[in-house]
């Protein structure tokens, strides 16, 4: 075979070979941007968290997925439900947990399987200047002298058990679990530094839909 029809062969698997890896290169650099903006909004505008435990039923049950939006710095009003950061308050500052341990912890949340024990969705029953206090004769909580209504408390459970009369500071909140009986919240720090109140800067950000599972998902209606 003459070096000019090898040439002619060499020359279109030549340019096919580039073709293909020209392609690989853009197939990963396409994975790599998906990646990317998925990571950007999860870390600024939209992430999902777990739901571990009852304390939010019958409103938000043990497993569901939870689509929080963190964007936007409102303050939060009465009857929110928002998830926060817990440490210093419900949590120690310091878990006592190793490094590795806290690494699988804070990827489990990420990726919405898990849940981080400093982390907590609670629902906002008074904002800063409100005074808050349990219970009026007919064993309702009172904000600011007024009984609430709180139709999303769990069937059969009293609004609280403990009896509380405290007045919200500025960039506070108090807040509760729906499931009362079932809940640690403000009313477990009565007497600590704080008072049971949460910094309002320790929002993480509002609930906005249940994602998983299938039978639940849809927006969340405070």
């Amino acid at each position: 075979m003459s070096d000019t029809s090898r040439a002619a062969e060499t020359g279109p698997r030549t340019e096919r070979r580039s073709l293909l890896a020209g392609g690989r290169r853009s197939v990963v650099v396409a994975l790599l941007l998906a990646v990317l903006i998925a990571v950007l909004v999860r870390s600024l505008v939209l992430e999902v968290f777990y739901i571990p435990s009852g304390s939010m039923e019958p409103t938000l049950l043990p497993g569901d997925r939870l689509a929080v939006w963190r964007l936007g710095d409102d303050e939060p009003q009465r009857g929110d439900i928002v998830v926060f950061d817990g440490k210093g308050s419900l949590a120690p500052y310091e878990s006592g947990k190793g490094w590795l341990a806290q690494s699988a912890e804070v990827a489990g949340a990420w990726l919405g399987v898990s849940s981080r024990d400093d982390v907590f969705v609670k629902r906002v029953i008074g904002v800063e200047g409100d005074r808050v206090a349990c219970c009026t004769a007919d064993g309702r909580l009172t904000v600011n002298g007024e009984p609430l209504d709180e139709p999303y408390v769990m069937p059969g459970d009293a609004p609280s058990e403990t009896e509380f009369d405290a007045v919200v500071p500025a960039g506070r909140m108090w807040v509760q679990g729906d499931h009362r009986s079932a809940s640690f919240d403000s009313r477990e720090l009565l007497g600590a530094p704080g008072g049971g109140m949460i910094r309002t800067d320790s929002i993480i950000g509002r609930p906005v839909a249940v994602l998983w599972p299938l039978d639940r998902i849809g927006g969340l209606d405070d």
